[in-house]
């Protein structure tokens, strides 16, 4: 567990700190591979948290864990480096798919 992140961890836990809480199906929809494995080992890491949604029982929501924003430096996600605005593009992507 101590190992570096890989390149495509790093990147899901991009897109799930700035995009969560998200499900699995949109994080793959996104990065454009299956992510399974990676969510595993964010989640065992402790990097990430995942919830049940409460609009749909049988799927979880990913976000990030208070441990990364802690190792990041910053108390809340609107806190991450420009944050409104990768809010604005997701915001779009998902009115896209809808």
């Amino acid at each position: 567990l101590r190992e570096s992140l890989t390149n495509a961890a790093l990147e899901t836990l991009s897109i799930v700190a700035y995009a969560g809480p998200m499900t699995r199906a949109e994080l793959e929809y996104i990065r454009g591979v299956n992510s399974s494995f990676t969510l595993r080992n964010l989640l065992i890491r402790g990097l990430v948290g995942r919830q049940l949604d409460p609009r749909r029982g049988n799927v979880f929501l990913y976000r990030p864990s208070f441990d990364l924003l802690k190792h990041l430096g910053v108390s809340k996600v609107e806190d991450l480096p420009e944050y409104e605005k990768f809010q604005v593009l997701i915001e779009k992507l998902r009115n896209e798919n809808q």
